[in-house]
Protein backbone atom coordinates (compact mmCIF):
# COMPACT_ATOMS: atom_id res chain seq x y z
CA UNK A 1 0.00 0.00 0.00
CA UNK A 2 1.35 3.77 -1.02
CA UNK A 3 0.00 5.86 1.38
CA UNK A 4 -0.27 9.87 0.56
CA UNK A 5 -0.62 13.18 2.10
CA UNK A 6 -2.41 15.59 0.38
CA UNK A 7 -1.17 19.38 1.51
CA UNK A 8 -5.03 21.36 1.88
CA UNK A 9 -4.27 24.18 4.22
CA UNK A 10 -3.56 27.27 2.44
CA UNK A 11 -5.72 30.58 2.58
CA UNK A 12 -6.24 30.22 -1.19
CA UNK A 13 -5.96 34.58 -0.99
CA UNK A 14 -5.42 34.54 -5.31
CA UNK A 15 -8.68 33.00 -5.13
CA UNK A 16 -10.71 35.06 -3.54
CA UNK A 17 -13.85 35.86 -2.85
CA UNK A 18 -14.28 32.36 -3.54
CA UNK A 19 -11.91 31.11 -0.54
CA UNK A 20 -13.64 33.21 2.33
CA UNK A 21 -16.30 31.01 3.14
CA UNK A 22 -14.89 27.82 1.58
CA UNK A 23 -11.31 26.38 1.80
CA UNK A 24 -9.77 26.15 -1.77
CA UNK A 25 -9.70 22.91 -2.25
CA UNK A 26 -13.51 22.35 -1.32
CA UNK A 27 -14.45 24.67 -3.95
CA UNK A 28 -16.46 23.09 -6.35
CA UNK A 29 -14.94 22.20 -9.75
CA UNK A 30 -16.97 20.28 -12.37
CA UNK A 31 -19.78 19.56 -9.83
CA UNK A 32 -18.05 18.34 -6.37
CA UNK A 33 -15.36 19.92 -4.50
CA UNK A 34 -12.08 19.79 -6.54
CA UNK A 35 -10.45 17.80 -3.63
CA UNK A 36 -12.82 15.31 -4.44
CA UNK A 37 -11.03 14.60 -7.74
CA UNK A 38 -7.38 14.27 -6.12
CA UNK A 39 -8.51 12.25 -3.59
CA UNK A 40 -10.62 9.53 -6.50
CA UNK A 41 -7.87 9.88 -8.52
CA UNK A 42 -5.42 8.56 -5.82
CA UNK A 43 -7.53 5.63 -5.11
CA UNK A 44 -7.28 4.86 -8.88
CA UNK A 45 -3.80 4.57 -8.34
CA UNK A 46 -4.12 2.33 -5.68
CA UNK A 47 -3.69 4.58 -3.13
CA UNK A 48 -5.66 3.43 0.43
CA UNK A 49 -4.43 5.98 2.92
CA UNK A 50 -4.05 9.80 2.71
CA UNK A 51 -3.90 12.03 5.45
CA UNK A 52 -5.46 15.91 4.70
CA UNK A 53 -2.89 18.14 6.30
CA UNK A 54 -5.30 21.42 7.08
CA UNK A 55 -5.45 24.95 8.46
CA UNK A 56 -7.74 27.72 6.97
CA UNK A 57 -11.30 26.74 7.56
CA UNK A 58 -9.77 22.97 8.41
CA UNK A 59 -13.44 22.51 9.84
CA UNK A 60 -15.13 21.98 6.75
CA UNK A 61 -13.03 18.98 5.81
CA UNK A 62 -14.37 16.15 7.74
CA UNK A 63 -18.19 16.56 7.65
CA UNK A 64 -17.84 16.44 3.98
CA UNK A 65 -15.72 12.96 3.33
CA UNK A 66 -15.66 11.66 6.85
CA UNK A 67 -13.53 8.47 7.52
CA UNK A 68 -12.90 8.27 3.62
CA UNK A 69 -15.19 4.90 3.41
CA UNK A 70 -17.51 6.66 0.43
CA UNK A 71 -13.89 7.02 -1.78
CA UNK A 72 -12.68 3.61 -0.66
CA UNK A 73 -10.61 5.42 1.15
CA UNK A 74 -9.58 5.68 5.16
CA UNK A 75 -8.67 9.15 5.75
CA UNK A 76 -7.60 11.15 8.72
CA UNK A 77 -7.00 15.05 9.29
CA UNK A 78 -4.63 17.46 11.01
CA UNK A 79 -4.72 20.77 11.50
CA UNK A 80 -2.29 23.43 11.85
CA UNK A 81 -2.44 25.52 15.04
CA UNK A 82 -0.28 28.10 12.95
CA UNK A 83 0.75 27.34 9.11
CA UNK A 84 3.26 25.64 8.55
CA UNK A 85 4.57 25.72 5.06
CA UNK A 86 4.75 22.81 2.68
CA UNK A 87 7.49 21.10 4.16
CA UNK A 88 6.16 21.78 8.40
CA UNK A 89 3.04 20.81 7.08
CA UNK A 90 4.47 17.57 5.83
CA UNK A 91 6.74 17.11 9.25
CA UNK A 92 3.59 17.44 11.39
CA UNK A 93 1.24 14.63 9.84
CA UNK A 94 4.23 12.01 10.14
CA UNK A 95 3.07 10.62 13.19
CA UNK A 96 -0.20 9.38 11.03
CA UNK A 97 1.90 7.45 8.85
CA UNK A 98 1.93 3.59 8.59
CA UNK A 99 4.34 2.68 6.47
CA UNK A 100 8.40 1.40 6.94
CA UNK A 101 10.90 3.87 6.76
CA UNK A 102 12.39 2.67 2.80
CA UNK A 103 8.41 2.97 1.86
CA UNK A 104 7.42 5.49 -0.64
CA UNK A 105 5.08 8.18 0.37
CA UNK A 106 2.68 10.68 -2.03
CA UNK A 107 2.60 14.21 -1.16
CA UNK A 108 0.23 16.66 -3.54
CA UNK A 109 -0.21 19.81 -3.13
CA UNK A 110 -4.59 20.59 -2.92
CA UNK A 111 -4.40 23.00 -5.93
CA UNK A 112 -2.70 21.42 -9.37
CA UNK A 113 -5.34 19.76 -11.47
CA UNK A 114 -2.93 17.18 -13.28
CA UNK A 115 -3.08 13.75 -15.58
CA UNK A 116 0.02 12.89 -13.51
CA UNK A 117 0.18 9.01 -14.04
CA UNK A 118 1.07 8.87 -10.40
CA UNK A 119 1.93 4.92 -10.74
CA UNK A 120 4.42 5.75 -13.27
CA UNK A 121 5.75 8.40 -10.56
CA UNK A 122 5.87 5.58 -7.46
CA UNK A 123 7.71 3.20 -9.81
CA UNK A 124 10.31 5.59 -10.96
CA UNK A 125 11.12 6.10 -7.27
CA UNK A 126 11.46 2.54 -6.81
CA UNK A 127 13.71 1.67 -10.05
CA UNK A 128 15.90 4.53 -9.10
CA UNK A 129 16.20 4.50 -5.76
CA UNK A 130 15.56 7.92 -5.02
CA UNK A 131 15.24 9.87 -1.69
CA UNK A 132 12.47 11.76 -3.45
CA UNK A 133 10.99 11.79 -6.31
CA UNK A 134 9.32 14.80 -8.12
CA UNK A 135 6.84 15.16 -10.99
CA UNK A 136 7.96 17.59 -13.28
CA UNK A 137 6.65 19.24 -16.23
CA UNK A 138 7.50 21.74 -18.97
CA UNK A 139 6.30 24.71 -19.45
CA UNK A 140 6.68 27.58 -22.04
CA UNK A 141 7.35 30.84 -19.78
CA UNK A 142 9.15 29.33 -16.49
CA UNK A 143 9.61 32.69 -15.01
CA UNK A 144 6.85 32.69 -12.70
CA UNK A 145 7.99 28.78 -11.62
CA UNK A 146 10.58 27.22 -10.03
CA UNK A 147 13.15 25.22 -12.80
CA UNK A 148 14.31 21.95 -11.79
CA UNK A 149 17.07 20.97 -14.55
CA UNK A 150 18.06 17.82 -14.47
CA UNK A 151 20.85 15.07 -15.73
CA UNK A 152 20.33 12.22 -18.51
CA UNK A 153 18.88 9.83 -16.11
CA UNK A 154 16.62 12.43 -14.64
CA UNK A 155 18.46 13.23 -11.39
CA UNK A 156 17.55 16.37 -10.11
CA UNK A 157 20.91 18.68 -10.47
CA UNK A 158 19.31 22.35 -8.84
CA UNK A 159 16.62 24.19 -8.00
CA UNK A 160 16.66 27.56 -9.52
CA UNK A 161 13.82 29.76 -8.11
CA UNK A 162 12.07 31.83 -10.56
CA UNK A 163 14.64 32.67 -13.28
CA UNK A 164 14.16 36.07 -14.94
CA UNK A 165 16.67 36.72 -17.53
CA UNK A 166 17.64 34.37 -20.59
CA UNK A 167 20.82 33.26 -18.86
CA UNK A 168 18.96 31.89 -16.24
CA UNK A 169 16.17 30.09 -17.68
CA UNK A 170 18.68 26.99 -18.39
CA UNK A 171 15.47 24.42 -18.41
CA UNK A 172 11.94 24.48 -19.23
CA UNK A 173 11.15 21.92 -16.28
CA UNK A 174 9.67 23.16 -13.20
CA UNK A 175 8.65 21.16 -9.86
CA UNK A 176 4.30 20.31 -10.58
CA UNK A 177 3.67 20.15 -6.69
CA UNK A 178 3.77 16.16 -6.37
CA UNK A 179 6.46 14.07 -4.78
CA UNK A 180 7.17 11.11 -3.41
CA UNK A 181 9.21 10.68 -0.36
CA UNK A 182 11.15 7.95 1.27
CA UNK A 183 9.53 7.50 4.68
CA UNK A 184 12.60 8.14 6.60
CA UNK A 185 12.80 11.78 4.98
CA UNK A 186 10.07 13.12 6.22
CA UNK A 187 11.16 12.76 9.64
CA UNK A 188 14.57 14.74 8.51
CA UNK A 189 12.26 17.97 8.22
CA UNK A 190 12.74 19.94 11.22
CA UNK A 191 9.35 19.76 13.23
CA UNK A 192 7.46 22.74 14.93
CA UNK A 193 8.14 25.53 12.74
CA UNK A 194 7.16 26.50 9.63
CA UNK A 195 9.34 24.24 6.22
CA UNK A 196 9.23 25.45 2.35
CA UNK A 197 10.38 22.06 0.72
CA UNK A 198 10.68 24.02 -2.31
CA UNK A 199 13.28 26.66 -0.71
CA UNK A 200 14.89 24.43 2.23
CA UNK A 201 14.37 21.13 2.08
CA UNK A 202 14.52 19.84 -1.60
CA UNK A 203 17.79 22.28 -1.65
CA UNK A 204 19.04 20.94 1.66
CA UNK A 205 18.70 17.79 0.67
CA UNK A 206 20.24 18.06 -2.86
CA UNK A 207 23.51 19.55 -1.20
CA UNK A 208 23.61 17.17 1.35
CA UNK A 209 24.07 14.28 -1.39
CA UNK A 210 20.55 12.98 -1.05
CA UNK A 211 19.09 11.22 -4.47
CA UNK A 212 16.42 13.51 -6.32
CA UNK A 213 14.76 12.08 -8.93
CA UNK A 214 12.90 13.84 -11.86
CA UNK A 215 10.06 12.62 -13.84
CA UNK A 216 8.61 14.53 -16.43
CA UNK A 217 5.00 14.05 -17.22
CA UNK A 218 3.55 16.16 -19.28
CA UNK A 219 -0.03 15.51 -19.87
CA UNK A 220 -2.65 18.03 -18.70
CA UNK A 221 -1.13 20.29 -15.25
CA UNK A 222 -2.56 23.11 -14.64
CA UNK A 223 -2.34 25.06 -10.86
CA UNK A 224 -5.77 26.59 -9.96
CA UNK A 225 -4.45 29.44 -7.71
CA UNK A 226 -6.24 32.03 -10.02
CA UNK A 227 -10.05 32.54 -10.24
CA UNK A 228 -9.58 32.08 -14.43
CA UNK A 229 -7.45 29.15 -14.17
CA UNK A 230 -9.87 27.84 -11.55
CA UNK A 231 -12.76 28.32 -13.90
CA UNK A 232 -11.03 26.40 -16.66
CA UNK A 233 -9.87 23.49 -14.82
CA UNK A 234 -13.58 22.94 -13.71
CA UNK A 235 -14.65 23.28 -17.72
CA UNK A 236 -11.66 21.21 -18.29
CA UNK A 237 -12.96 18.61 -16.33
CA UNK A 238 -16.04 18.25 -18.25
CA UNK A 239 -14.95 18.33 -21.54
CA UNK A 240 -12.75 15.48 -20.67
CA UNK A 241 -9.50 17.36 -21.06
CA UNK A 242 -8.55 17.10 -17.46
CA UNK A 243 -8.71 13.37 -16.08
CA UNK A 244 -10.68 12.25 -13.32
CA UNK A 245 -13.23 9.48 -12.04
CA UNK A 246 -15.21 11.59 -9.89
CA UNK A 247 -16.92 14.04 -12.51
CA UNK A 248 -20.78 13.28 -11.18
CA UNK A 249 -22.16 13.14 -14.75
CA UNK A 250 -21.38 12.07 -18.23
CA UNK A 251 -18.29 14.70 -19.85
CA UNK A 252 -19.55 16.84 -22.98
CA UNK A 253 -20.43 20.06 -23.02
CA UNK A 254 -22.30 21.07 -19.64
CA UNK A 255 -23.01 19.52 -16.60
CA UNK A 256 -26.08 20.45 -15.12
CA UNK A 257 -26.66 19.11 -11.41
CA UNK A 258 -30.24 16.76 -11.04
CA UNK A 259 -31.77 19.65 -8.71
CA UNK A 260 -30.89 22.70 -11.02
CA UNK A 261 -33.36 23.92 -13.53
CA UNK A 262 -32.16 25.47 -16.66
CA UNK A 263 -34.65 27.01 -19.30
CA UNK A 264 -35.19 25.37 -22.39
CA UNK A 265 -33.72 27.51 -24.98
CA UNK A 266 -30.85 28.49 -22.90
CA UNK A 267 -27.71 27.77 -23.86
CA UNK A 268 -24.68 25.99 -22.09
CA UNK A 269 -21.44 25.32 -23.92
CA UNK A 270 -17.41 25.39 -23.02
CA UNK A 271 -17.62 22.66 -20.34
CA UNK A 272 -20.34 24.86 -17.84
CA UNK A 273 -21.50 23.44 -14.94
CA UNK A 274 -24.96 24.24 -13.10
CA UNK A 275 -24.98 23.57 -9.36
CA UNK A 276 -27.11 21.83 -7.45
CA UNK A 277 -30.75 24.20 -6.95
CA UNK A 278 -28.96 27.32 -9.01
CA UNK A 279 -31.47 28.51 -11.79
CA UNK A 280 -30.93 29.56 -15.63
CA UNK A 281 -33.26 31.85 -17.49
CA UNK A 282 -34.56 31.59 -20.74
CA UNK A 283 -32.41 32.97 -23.61
CA UNK A 284 -29.77 33.19 -21.26
CA UNK A 285 -26.26 31.84 -22.61
CA UNK A 286 -23.31 30.27 -20.43
CA UNK A 287 -20.08 29.14 -21.66
CA UNK A 288 -16.92 27.70 -19.84
CA UNK A 289 -18.46 29.14 -16.42
CA UNK A 290 -19.67 27.39 -13.44
CA UNK A 291 -22.61 28.34 -11.49
CA UNK A 292 -22.71 27.34 -7.84
CA UNK A 293 -25.38 25.71 -5.83
CA UNK A 294 -28.81 28.16 -5.44
CA UNK A 295 -27.20 31.13 -7.87
CA UNK A 296 -29.72 32.63 -10.61
CA UNK A 297 -28.58 33.67 -13.92
CA UNK A 298 -31.56 35.71 -15.29
CA UNK A 299 -33.27 35.51 -18.68
CA UNK A 300 -31.38 37.11 -21.26
CA UNK A 301 -28.09 37.05 -19.29
CA UNK A 302 -24.41 36.33 -20.98
CA UNK A 303 -21.84 34.63 -18.83
CA UNK A 304 -18.37 33.80 -20.29
CA UNK A 305 -15.68 32.50 -18.29
CA UNK A 306 -17.11 33.11 -15.31
CA UNK A 307 -17.70 31.70 -11.82
CA UNK A 308 -20.79 32.53 -9.81
CA UNK A 309 -20.95 32.04 -6.31
CA UNK A 310 -23.83 30.16 -4.15
CA UNK A 311 -26.80 32.19 -4.07
CA UNK A 312 -25.40 34.92 -5.95
CA UNK A 313 -27.56 36.49 -8.98
CA UNK A 314 -27.15 37.60 -12.59
CA UNK A 315 -29.58 40.35 -13.27
CA UNK A 316 -31.40 40.04 -16.95
CA UNK A 317 -29.40 41.08 -19.76
CA UNK A 318 -26.33 41.29 -18.08
CA UNK A 319 -22.95 40.62 -19.44
CA UNK A 320 -20.17 38.60 -17.67
CA UNK A 321 -16.66 38.02 -19.09
CA UNK A 322 -13.92 36.55 -16.89
CA UNK A 323 -15.53 37.36 -13.49
CA UNK A 324 -16.08 36.22 -10.48
CA UNK A 325 -19.62 36.77 -8.54
CA UNK A 326 -18.62 36.03 -4.65
CA UNK A 327 -21.67 34.43 -2.83
CA UNK A 328 -25.08 35.36 -2.37
CA UNK A 329 -23.87 38.60 -4.35
CA UNK A 330 -26.13 40.69 -7.20
CA UNK A 331 -25.71 41.82 -10.20
CA UNK A 332 -28.47 43.61 -11.49
CA UNK A 333 -29.87 43.61 -15.00
CA UNK A 334 -28.25 45.32 -17.81
CA UNK A 335 -24.65 45.53 -16.25
CA UNK A 336 -21.61 44.83 -17.74
CA UNK A 337 -18.91 43.24 -16.14
CA UNK A 338 -15.12 42.41 -18.09
CA UNK A 339 -12.10 40.58 -17.55
CA UNK A 340 -10.41 40.45 -13.73
CA UNK A 341 -13.70 41.89 -12.31
CA UNK A 342 -14.22 40.76 -9.05
CA UNK A 343 -17.84 41.17 -7.07
CA UNK A 344 -17.51 40.63 -3.19
CA UNK A 345 -19.37 38.09 -1.53
CA UNK A 346 -22.91 39.53 -0.69
CA UNK A 347 -22.23 43.15 -2.60
CA UNK A 348 -25.18 44.42 -4.50
CA UNK A 349 -24.49 46.18 -8.18
CA UNK A 350 -27.67 47.89 -9.29
CA UNK A 351 -28.90 47.98 -12.56
CA UNK A 352 -27.35 49.48 -15.52
CA UNK A 353 -24.48 50.79 -12.97
CA UNK A 354 -21.03 49.46 -14.45
CA UNK A 355 -21.57 49.30 -18.74
CA UNK A 356 -18.73 50.44 -21.04
CA UNK A 357 -19.06 51.52 -24.79
CA UNK A 358 -17.97 50.16 -27.76
CA UNK A 359 -14.78 52.33 -28.19
CA UNK A 360 -13.41 51.57 -24.80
Amino acid sequence: MTEAILLVGGKGTRLRPLTVHTPKPMVPAAGVPFLTHQLARARAAGVEHIVLATSYLAEVFEPYFGDGSSLGLHIEYVTEVEPLGTGGAIRNVASRLHSAPDDPVLIFNGDILTGLDIEALVATHQSSGADVSLHLTCVEDPRAYGLVPTDASGRVQAFLEKPQTPEEIVTDQINAGAYVFRRSIIDTIPAGRPVSVERETFPELLAAGAHLQGMVDSTYWLDLGTPQAFVRGSADLVLGRAPSPAVPGRRGDRLVLPSASVAPDAKLTGGTVVGEDAVIGAGARLSGSTVLAGAVVEPGAVVTDSLIGARAQVGARSVLTGVVVGDGASVGPDNELREGVRVWCDARIPAGAVRFSSDQ
